[in-house]
């Protein structure tokens, strides 16, 4: 059997299975709203959550104008821990229970708990988040998508093309069950796979073609800075509770993200807590939540002198698509794939979906000026998302993340009008004269691109 019929059998099965249970904690409009005192500070392991009540401005569209245009880029659904962080977690969880002669208070489940979580793949809670996440983009701009077959390219990772499978898959049922909808269209597919080996183009995934960004330290010494601020009282608690262990920094993150992994790989609908969350206080949460942004903005945001490069390209090829025009740039496009009138970067469809990771879609934001009113983050004392400008790791790029960029047609405006809105909370764009609803006129949005129109700080990347 192929992968392709395998992942469709996939999809499938775990579709069905969704259709008819109800998701009390996972829904089509909300996302992800059970434990959100805890849930929602997970960084980027937070399973998504809508943001629209977060969101200061309205996201309506008016009854003058009508959607011309919609781009979704996507984060993969959640995943089980990456094949490094997983041989970690069960190492640690191995020596606590060799060491620990006393399991103390809360920490009395660590006795008989075993680490069974596998690496890498989607769980079928991220299954169903992207089949919610396919459903959900086709119910927001159903004017549009009843009668568009979306353009969609994904960045290589198995776990990556497994998401746009799943997220096709409830977008055309949500097109099935649309009686006004075309339905002699064919269903969407992936048409592009763009490879993510080292030194590949890749728009959707830095591929190591920046030597001077892959060789920055920037991220993990400022993590190792934050940590040694925060986590130290909760080692001692720890080791306190399990007498006879001793924990490093890096141990205690690593149990706090177990929570968020545990979470989400033991039910379909994230329903089952783990455990390993009950370990630590909210204040803590906080604490975590603002490590994993510190990490993100330094590794691949305005932190990093390099991090909005790396989006450089994907902007480009969006302002192609809203412009009808052939893609400009000399950073990290793929030229033959890009190029005029290629079948594989059409420039005549009104819908796009792309798919990547969450350090495949940091940059791109950064380098469309999202959050160029974001203050460098502090490396000493924890900001929230709103004092942080809307930026954080849990509110960008939680599993199963999206951002739509939306461009629309008003009665009294001859000049098409563009919006971005991250996980349904609209964006206040930066460098271009901006109207009650977030929206720019297209040629100042472009316009506003100067610093990917110019490839950004490309050429530092070999300095």
């Amino acid at each position: 059997m192929t992968l392709w019929s395998l992942l469709g059998a996939f999809a499938l099965f775990v579709y069905f299975r969704s259709s008819h249970h109800e998701h009390a904690c996972d829904t089509v409009d909300g996302g992800y709203q059970c434990n959100s005192k805890l849930s929602h500070k997970w960084g980027q392991y937070a399973p998504y959550f809508s943001l629209s009540d977060e969101s200061a401005i309205s996201d309506e569209v008016p009854h003058d104008c009508q959607i011309t245009f919609a781009q979704v880029i996507s984060r993969h659904g959640a995943r089980f821990p990456s094949a490094k962080k997983s041989k970690e977690y069960a190492k640690l969880v191995k020596s606590i229970k060799a060491n620990a002669t006393e399991y103390k208070g809360n920490t009395e489940f660590i006795r008989s708990y075993n680490y069974t979580m596998g690496a890498d793949d989607l769980v079928p809670f991220g299954v169903n988040q992207m089949v919610n996440s396919g459903t959900k983009f086709y119910q927001r701009y159903a004017a549009l998508a009843k009668k568009a077959v979306p353009f969609i390219r994904s960045s290589g990772s198995q776990r990556v093309v497994a998401s746009g499978v799943n997220f096709v898959n409830g977008f055309q049922k949500a097109k099935s069950n649309d009686k006004n909808a075309n339905h002699r269209q064919s269903s969407p597919k992936i048409s592009v796979i763009i490879s993510e080996e080292p030194g590949t183009n890749n728009t959707l995934n830095h591929s190591k073609i920046c030597p001077k960004f892959e060789d920055s330290k920037l991220s993990d010494e400022v993590e190792e800075q934050f940590m040694a601020i925060f986590v130290p009282p909760i080692r001692a608690r720890l080791e306190a509770n399990l007498p006879g262990i001793q924990l490093q920094d890096t141990d205690v993150v690593n149990l706090m993200d177990i929570c968020p992994f545990d979470t989400v790989s033991r039910s379909d609908d994230g329903s089952k807590l783990s455990p390993f969350c009950a370990l630590f206080t909210q204040a803590e949460w906080s604490q975590y939540d603002y490590l994993q942004s510190l990490s993100k903005y330094y590794g691949y945001g305005a932190g990093n002198p390099l991090g909005p490069t790396q989006g450089v390209g994907f902007v480009n090829e969006l302002i192609a698509r809203l412009t009808h025009t052939p893609v400009v740039d000399n950073t990290s496009t793929n030229r033959t794939l890009d190029a005029p009138s290629a079948a594989t970067f059409p420039l005549n469809y009104t819908m796009y979906a792309d798919f990547t990771h969450d350090n495949g879609m940091i940059p791109f934001f950064f380098a469309l000026g999202l959050y160029n009113g974001t203050a460098p983050l502090s490396l000493t004392q924890a900001q929230s998302p709103t004092e942080m400008d809307g930026y954080s790791a849990t509110w960008t790029v939680p599993f199963g993340a999206r951002t739509y960029v939306e461009m629309m047609q008003c009665r009294r405006d001859p000049e098409p009008l563009v919006r971005v809105l991250v996980n349904d909370r609209v964006v206040p764009l930066h460098g271009c004269p901006v109207d009650k609803l977030g929206r720019c006129r297209r040629r100042d949005f472009v316009k506003g691109l100067s610093f990917a129109r110019s490839g950004g700080d490309w050429p530092q990347c070999y300095a």
